[in-house]
């Protein structure tokens, strides 16, 4: 692989982070630095575009302005950490410690105070970001139901009978499992399984997924594990929500 190939692929696979700022200068320094070292970039300039982009794209880490034209940038940090591990970054113009405490306090990863130089800003990031890899990694096992998947010895069983996957069906579960309890879109999946080839017809993933439900599923026509989000994606369900979709009682 050529140096220049291995930019391209890094480009097209890295850690997505979504910008949000409300000015354009901003978020164009912010993009041309973070995707000159492999991230790819999102970017909002609302608070209510920013949850829509976070439900949508599912960044791995947020750069979030406290000084948003429609709403604080707290109220994003809240509505954020509702249902989101991504890494959130502060940034502001603020210095107030009590501020700093009190974001940090309701989610937020880490603070950084305007004027920032952009090595900072990346040192940061991949310090959060490896932050949230060490914590995605405690949990080897993933459990819902009957359904159990260990992440690190690739074994799959469901009621306490192995459950033989090809490959590729194991690493669609596997991503899953990963974020289990989160939407995952087609375009993240389509990313993870066909980097050179993220773009290819989502069909493919449907084809994938069929087959995995066929394996791991007590009844694929009526999926419990794995659920559809029409037109956007997977979720593998927790045990919470097994319970709340009436599911438990009948798998013990």
């Amino acid at each position: 692989m050529t140096s220049d190939t291995a930019a391209t692929t890094n480009l097209a696979t890295g850690p997505l982070v979504l910008v949000v700022d409300d000015e354009a200068p901003i978020r164009r320094f912010l993009r041309t630095g973070l995707e000159m070292h492999g991230f790819r970039v999102a970017e909002a300039e609302t608070a209510r575009q920013a949850q829509e982009e976070a439900v949508m794209r599912q960044p791995d880490l947020v750069v979030l302005d406290l000084g948003l034209p429609d709403a604080d940038g707290a109220t994003v940090v809240d509505a954020l950490r509702g249902w989101s591990k991504a890494p959130i970054i502060v940034l502001s113009v603020r210095k107030s410690e009590a501020e700093k405490v009190k974001l940090l306090e309701s989610g937020a990863d880490d603070y950084i105070v305007k004027p920032f130089g952009m090595a900072e800003l990346l040192a940061r990031a991949r310090v959060v970001l490896r932050r949230a890899v060490r914590q995605e990694t405690t949990e080897p096992v993933v459990k819902a139901g009957g359904l159990s998947i260990d992440i690190a010895r690739r074994l799959v069983s469901r009621d306490g009978t192995t459950i033989i996957l090809s490959p590729k069906q194991f690493a669609l579960l596997r991503i899953l499992a990963v974020h289990h309890g989160s939407v995952l879109t087609h375009r993240q999946l389509m990313r993870e399984l066909w980097p050179q080839e993220p773009d290819e017809d989502v069909q493919y993933l449907r084809i994938l997924m069929k087959k995995l439900r066929n394996r791991i599923e007590p009844d694929p026509a009526r999926p419990a594990y794995i659920v559809t989000e029409l037109a956007v994606g997977y979720r593998l369900r927790t045990q919470e929500q097994l319970i709340a979709a009436g599911y438990v009682a009948a798998m013990d």
